[in-house]
């Protein structure tokens, strides 16, 4: 049975490959070969991974992270598009779609929207519904270093607050934005912003994500 994980997995292949392998993203100033790179370390060295979101791991994430960059793109292209290996965690389908699905949709938008020719993704309302339920359960770790208040708006008036304080400042627009707001590309979402005018500017700026 396919899956949201699997369909973005796909997605994300497909879009590295057709960016090439120096094209520019909006992750860390990382290019296609990098962000490849990252996505196979994470799913195949768990032990470097940890690098990510761990300070006193970060030169050995590093230097692992060199060592995957090294390999042929085409490769590191395929890799992400087959999955993990079989003794994987993220080899299980309820592992997949709970670790992955965002994190394959944030990362194809930093493929996509890096680039000048870029239109927003027709999301259906399932996926949309998925990717709002995620951001609700993890809207407050997301926003955690908002400087000001930070409210989450649907369109359709479905609310999750992302940081208590004042001033508050309210993003409106549909799941997938919101999402890649969230996450820190507040340049690349399609919102509208609410609020203090030097408080949308400091949470413009603000480093959100995980």
């Amino acid at each position: 049975m396919s899956t949201h994980a699997k369909r973005e997995r796909l997605l994300l292949a497909d879009v590295l490959e057709a960016a090439g392998p120096e094209a520019a993203t909006l992750c860390h100033g990382w290019t296609t070969r990098e962000l490849a790179a990252h996505v196979v370390m994470r799913e195949r060295r768990p032990d470097a991974a940890g690098g990510i979101l761990i300070k006193a791991l970060k030169d050995r994430a590093e230097r692992i992270l060199a060592e995957f960059a090294a390999k042929p793109y085409d490769e590191l292209v395929q890799l992400i598009r087959t999955g993990p290996p079989r003794m994987s965690p993220y080899a299980i389908k309820q592992v997949d779609e709970a670790a992955n699905t965002i994190e394959f949709f944030v990362h194809a938008e930093d493929v996509r929207r890096a680039q000048p020719d870029w239109a927003p993704r027709d999301l259906d309302k399932v996926f949309e519904n998925v990717l709002w339920s995620r951001l609700e359960k993890g809207a407050r770790l997301l926003g955690r270093r908002s400087p000001v208040g930070l409210v989450l708006r649907r369109p359709d008036g479905q609310t999750t607050v992302a940081h208590r304080g004042t001033p508050v400042v309210t993003v409106t627009g549909e799941p997938g934005e919101l999402t890649l707001f969230a996450f820190g590309r507040q340049d690349a979402a399609r919102v509208d912003l609410e609020g203090d005018k030097d408080a949308i500017a400091r949470v413009r700026e603000a480093q959100l994500g995980v």
